[in-house]
């Protein structure tokens, strides 16, 4: 019987060791696990679309309109995690990872806007041949949904960019792919909120080591001409599509100047700012975004400013 208690206690420190090791080696890997599984046991599905660029992954949930939800650069769809099943009570929801993220092909090579426009083509497409579904998308999300939407308005009924959009960035002092921890905790600082807890110096480490082998690595791999000629900037006056614009306050990586130059220039548009959030709400202030989420898709999209003209003048002249 003391042979047993010993093995027993033998085989629960080398567990205890191996996942410290790999808590502290790995843990981004263990962070996107968590995400990933949350959605598992929401009761999302996850399932596999052909595309003309590799197997995509999508992740699904719910009935009624189609609500489609875009991560960020570098993330996969465990990102919505903690927002994702409550908007499955009223909707179907699908998040895919975006391709060249998560499991979605392709795992290797350049990564294009082009290949994740392709990606997210067939995704939507697999669900939708007739009528129109919602994009909501986060930070690189937001960016893929104006260009979908910019390319295919028959197919989109409204877009929500959450800190994010397709026109020119205003931090060119940050280093996208952080060599070392300094680096690194200065992209942090400016993508977290002050008071939210900061990545301590071993998650720093991990993530320089993932970004320069992951999809931003990839992405940055295409060069800054080839991305550039996927921006809008000058070109949002004719965007006909309505857009919800929910902004981290917080966010000084694509800070909230960012988000009034893209609503000064569209012509449907609604702003809406969360309190003490940074770059990444769905993760940093999940309860917020959650709020301003459901407020959002409760109201109508938001009129064209003409129109928004001549309801206030026809108010006042009563």
């Amino acid at each position: 019987m003391k042979l047993v208690i010993v093995a027993i206690a033998i085989v629960l420190v080398i567990a205890l060791v191996f996942a410290c090791v790999i808590f502290f080696r790995y843990p981004m890997a263990l962070f996107n696990w968590q995400n990933r599984h949350a959605l598992k046991s929401a009761g999302f599905v996850e399932r596999s679309i052909a595309s003309p660029v590799g197997r995509q992954t999508v992740w699904e949930k719910g009935s009624g309109p189609i609500l489609i939800l875009l991560h960020g650069a570098g993330d996969h769809a465990g990102s919505w995690s903690k927002v994702a099943p409550q908007l499955a009570d009223t909707y179907d929801v699908i998040i895919p990872d975006l391709a060249g993220h998560g499991t979605s092909d392709p795992a290797t090579g350049p990564l294009t806007i082009d290949t994740m426009l392709r990606g997210l083509d067939a995704v939507i497409s697999s669900k939708s041949s007739n009528g129109k579904v919602i994009i909501a998308g986060n930070s690189l999300g937001a960016w893929l949904a104006f260009l979908y939407a910019n390319e295919n308005p028959g197919k989109v009924e409204r877009i929500i960019a959450i800190d994010g959009g397709p026109i020119r960035g205003e931090r060119p002092d940050l280093v996208p792919l952080p060599t070392d921890r300094e680096q690194a905790a200065k992209l942090f600082d400016a993508i977290l909120d002050p008071g939210s807890p900061h990545p301590p110096g071993f998650v720093l480490d991990d993530i320089v080591r993932v970004s320069h082998d992951g999809p931003i690595g990839r992405m940055a791999s295409v060069g800054t001409e080839e991305m550039s000629k996927h921006l809008l900037d000058g070109k949002l006056a004719v965007f006909t599509t309505p857009v919800d614009l929910i902004w981290g306050e917080s966010d000084r990586l694509i800070p909230l100047s960012y988000a009034q130059r893209m609503s000064a220039e569209l012509p449907s548009v609604r702003l809406t700012t969360l309190p003490r959030c940074g770059h990444v709400p769905q993760q940093e202030c999940p309860m917020a975004l959650e709020k301003a989420l459901i407020d959002a898709l409760c109201e109508s999209p938001p009129a064209a400013k003409q129109a928004q003209l001549s309801a206030g003048t026809k108010e006042n002249n009563k």
